[in-house]
């Protein structure tokens, strides 16, 4: 590992887990850290516990800002893991001369996104630093949540399930380059940025066999699966033409020179649900606004365990490697 901390070990990919597990794991080691789950499960298995820091540039942007996305972020966190956000921190670091009006605004944002979750913040803390200390804003949400749903787990995914997406992927990625490289686009990209507990409930409701799911933020889709492959030891082989993505992300892609399977995501998430239910799920999920694109996009096997297999339409195959590089940083 280098020396000393680079941009590239905060993208949410291959360097960013290995700053994770070379230093924060080795110190801080325990049984419920080493799942590696979005939300901690605890309390005997009642409560989700979670937390995360945002210093997304731009403060605001297309579909969403600051305070909606930290709010979205661990709720998000906490739903994932079958639980119903209920209780936040937010802890806030302000860099002195920063406009009152433009906090107020974010204020606002995360008001309205606790509203969605039916979540209320109960504690909290402010900093004020010296000009130049932090860049404007930074803010750090911590959830706790009620579990709802018990054994959601990535560890434990197997051959019966299938790989389902809930919406196109890419938009929070590419909106937040275009808005940083003041790119004008004559369409309606915007992130998608969204609480989604509301679409892990209507799933739970209706009985679906959830094995595991996680929002696909940094690293996008891409650092999502390989996770789950190395986790549960199993190879993962998606269908590239069944991959949801917009004729405008597929633009600023061509544009990077980036798979939009790597672009951070805020609003979509990776599902593996049993194959019995995996069809139903899609049409649950296809009935919420956004997600008029869910779809399976592939499935578990035995062919290269721990590692994801990317299938084109043309009967070729390659390696789905897990994002490197710096990719886009304070994207979230």
């Amino acid at each position: 590992m280098n020396k000393t901390i680079t941009l590239a070990q905060g993208n949410g990919g291959e360097e960013n887990n290995e700053l994770i597990s070379k230093v924060f794991y080795k110190a801080f080691k325990n049984d419920i850290l080493e799942k590696s789950e979005d939300a901690a499960i605890i309390h005997n298995g009642e409560l989700a516990f979670s937390t995360d820091s945002f210093t997304v540039s731009p403060l605001f942007f297309a579909g969403a800002d600051i305070g909606k996305l930290a709010v979205c972020g661990t709720c998000n966190d906490l739903a994932m893991m079958g639980a119903k956000p209920k209780y936040l921190t937010c802890s806030v670091i302000i860099e002195e001369g920063f406009s009152t009006s433009e906090l107020e605004l974010i204020v606002s944002s995360m008001k309205k996104e606790l509203e969605v979750n039916g979540a209320i913040v109960v504690s909290g803390d402010t900093k004020v630093v010296p000009r130049g200390s932090v860049d404007k804003i930074f803010i750090n949400t911590t959830g706790i949540g009620e579990v709802i749903k018990k054994g959601i787990s990535s560890n434990n995914i197997t051959q019966d399930d299938l790989i389902i997406v809930n919406r196109d992927i890419g938009c929070h990625g590419a909106t937040i380059f275009s808005a940083r490289e003041g790119i004008e686009m004559s369409s309606s990209l915007k992130s998608d940025c969204e609480s989604l507990f509301a679409q892990v409930k209507a799933l739970i409701d209706a009985n679906i066999n959830i094995t595991a799911m996680r929002d696909a933020t940094r690293g996008g889709v891409s650092a999502v699966l390989n996770e789950w492959s190395r986790q549960s030891n199993i190879c993962i082989e998606v269908q590239e033409d069944k991959i949801p993505v917009s004729d405008e992300v597929v633009g600023i892609c061509e544009m990077l020179g980036f798979e939009a399977t790597a672009l951070a995501n805020e609003g979509t998430f990776v599902l593996a649900i049993n194959k019995e239910d995996a069809q139903k799920a899609v049409e649950i999920l296809k009935t919420f606004q956004n997600c008029s694109n869910a779809t399976i996009i592939g499935k578990v096997t035995d062919r290269h365990l721990k590692r994801v297999i990317l299938n084109s339409s043309f009967g070729t195959s390659r390696f789905l490697e897990t994002p490197s590089g710096e990719l886009l940083p304070r994207i979230c």
